[in-house]
């Protein structure tokens, strides 16, 4: 009996061995950059590239990490992101994405401007990205929707366009930057960084994702690294049974880490004779069926000579008992997305991932440009539209786009990174891929490495000029200190200005003597706040599971600077009191919330000393910090009586 089986390894198999092997094709790069700051990147040798060029080594992500010029760690602050693939497109393919309903590549970039390349992401403001998409969504729907569909849909298909290229682009770092943290030895970031870095660029297509609190960025990529972990695994298996059930072959393609994103489908020339009767069920497949396909008995295409043994096992040419079998590949598919595995290649048919391609587009462009139905203003839709997706998402149909533009992108970078795959079917899948694509923005494989090579080049040449990037670092300084001598309202009304703007207003304090040293007193008590928030909401028991004496460290840190602190560390300094059992960690505690100058940590003492399910000896405790609180609160209270405040002082 002809028996599917998988032509590939586990996720599990030989996962160390591969690990290893990412220091061959990956390396980083450290350049210093005048102010205080490096320019970390991280670089792939591609071994996909057509080009026949010796040096396949490419920079892909750079990110700018802001260290004042000092060893601190706590203080440092990430920058920008570059995706060193992500560029200015040229005028052609500006005006080929305004054209609605050409969901098509155009060509090309060759040529790039000796200008540094554009950030596609600022780790340091993540929410300007949502006041920039709430401003340009109002500014759609009020002054350009109005002029009448060509305008409406010109505008919005440019505006898609441009947001789905720069997410590729997202999502392409995102994947280098984890096959980097798998490379053993010491690495480029600190696991608080990389979870930083990580759950930013996911939440960058969040409309809110701008918003969500620093402290909350681990739980977040810890959840979102466990659901992609299960979705991969789930649709391996699935993928694998169904090929079975089929007498098909299962061959998932990995990348160089380990990580099974991407699997094919094979049909054995010797089974299409065999197997001309047989039943088909191309349930989760979304295939024709191979075996009444006549065009496979006379298939012109690529094919690949595998061998097995009298067990359907693949082994070795000079393996005894060994037969040669020609292998068809029939279909090749994402594991990211939910549900069902997505498929991205269809060798037979290459309109039919094309058609789910599009699919999303279509539907949205026709009601929206054309119907100029949305669900917030027509009942009928909204009820429709909701119905649609409840059911699309529950049955796991493959026109997720968010799913399918990640599944996309990991793809080109695993065509690039891994030559497991013979270069001739390497070539095909390129191929196949480049007429997949929809977004007139999208430049090929070879293009994009010459664009990053290019504008690295032009980036490092930016960071060693005294008015490059030194001086954009130093005018980054001054917008970051707006938050220290301003309050809410006046913050508000800087950033409406931006906005209004087109970012062309950043308001910005004077540049003095003291800023690098008020800056390092305040990311360091950034850092502190974060690390006893993210302890006071472990769920797992404090003095088991955090190093008490990091807890108290930044217990003083806080107490120490008390004036500047927050009110999230009161909130995380009472939390820690509740949940630990150490003495010297709660009495901590305690002298924070009364060296905090702010009215909810007096609130916090008073609930303490006030609570009767504590020990009496806790609640004296607690009533004498209240005590020395208030005492050092009305000296300072006295001596400010007729004194004017400065603007946002509170």
């Amino acid at each position: 009996m002809c028996r599917a089986v998988s032509l590939g390894q586990t996720p599990a198999d030989n996962r160390q061995e591969k690990a290893s092997q990412l220091s061959e094709i990956l390396r980083l790069e450290r350049i210093p950059v005048t102010g205080g700051a490096e320019l970390v990147t991280v670089s792939a040798r591609l071994e996909g590239l057509r080009s026949q060029a010796n040096d396949k080594w490419v920079p892909l992500v750079s990110i700018l990490r802001d260290t004042l010029a000092d060893v601190n760690t706590e203080n440092d602050r990430l920058r920008y992101v570059w995706p060193l693939t992500y560029t200015r497109p040229t005028v052609r393919q500006r005006l080929a994405a305004s054209i609605p309903f050409l969901y098509s590549r155009v060509g090309n970039r060759e040529k790039i401007s000796p200008k540094p390349p554009p950030p596609a992401f600022d780790l340091a403001a993540p929410e300007s990205e949502v006041w920039e998409k709430i401003f340009w969504t109002a500014l759609q729907n009020i002054l350009l929707d109005p002029y009448g569909t060509p305008i409406k849909a010109s505008t919005s298909s440019y505006r898609r366009n441009a947001s789905d290229y720069r997410r590729s682009h997202l999502v392409r770092a995102l994947s280098v930057l984890a096959l980097y943290q798998a490379v053993k030895g010491q690495s480029a970031f600190s696991d608080a960084e990389v979870a930083q870095i990580q759950a930013r660029l996911l939440l960058s297509d969040k409309t809110f994702g701008g918003l969500v609190d620093d402290s909350n960025l681990q739980s977040y990529y810890e959840k979102k690294t466990t659901n992609t972990r299960d979705e991969r695994g789930h649709n391996w298996e699935l993928l694998r049974q169904r090929a079975e059930a089929e007498s098909l072959y299962f061959d998932p393609l990995q990348l160089p880490d380990g990580s099974a994103t991407h699997a094919m489908l094979w049909v054995a020339k010797r089974d299409l004779t065999k197997k001309r009767a047989a039943r088909y069920n191309g349930r989760f497949l979304n295939i024709s069926d191979p075996w009444s396909d006549k065009r496979l008995l006379t298939w012109h295409g690529y094919v690949e000579t595998r061998y097995f043994d009298s067990e359907s096992h693949q082994v070795t040419s000079d393996a005894p008992g060994a037969e040669a079998v020609e292998m068809i590949p029939l279909a090749l598919y994402g594991l990211d997305n939910p549900k069902i595995p997505m498929l991205l290649v269809d060798f037979r048919d290459s309109y039919n991932p094309k058609k789910r391609e599009m699919s999303g587009r279509v539907l949205h462009d026709v009601t929206r440009n054309i119907l100029s139905l949305s669900k917030f203003g027509n009942l009928p839709f909204f009820l429709g539209r909701t119905v649609f997706d409840f059911v699309t998402g529950r049955r796991g149909i493959d026109i997720n786009q968010p799913s399918r533009l990640r599944t996309y992108s990991q793809l080109k970078l695993l065509l690039a990174l891994t030559n497991s795959l013979e270069p001739e079917l390497r070539d095909e899948v390129n191929g196949r891929l480049e007429k997949l694509a929809l977004n007139p923005f999208e430049n090929d494989l070879d293009a994009e490495a010459n664009v990053a090579r290019e504008q690295y080049a032009a980036l490092v040449t930016y960071a060693g000029k005294p008015d490059g990037l030194a001086a954009r670092l130093e005018r980054d300084r001054r917008a970051e200190l707006v938050s220290l001598e301003h309050g809410p309202t006046a913050r508000l009304a800087f950033r409406l200005a931006n906005v209004f703007s087109f970012g062309k207003y950043v308001h910005r304090e004077q540049l003095t003597s003291d800023m690098p040293a008020r800056l390092d007193i305040a990311r360091r008590l950034d850092y502190h706040t974060k690390f006893l928030q993210q302890v006071s909401r472990s769920n797992f028991e404090i003095d088991v599971a955090c190093d008490l004496e990091e807890v108290k460290r930044s217990l003083r840190f806080v107490a120490d600077h008390g004036d500047e602190a927050g009110v999230k560390a009161v909130a995380a300094a009472a939390g820690i009191f509740t949940s630990a059992k150490d003495e010297e960690t709660r009495r901590a505690c305690l002298d924070s919330l009364s060296r905090i100058n702010k009215p909810k940590a007096r609130s916090e003492l008073l609930r303490i000393s006030q609570n009767k399910e504590l020990d009496q000896t806790w609640r004296d405790i607690a009533e004498s910090y209240l005590r020395q609180a208030n005492q050092r609160e009305q000296p300072i209270a006295a001596s400010a009586v007729g004194s004017p405040l400065r603007v946002g002082q509170p």
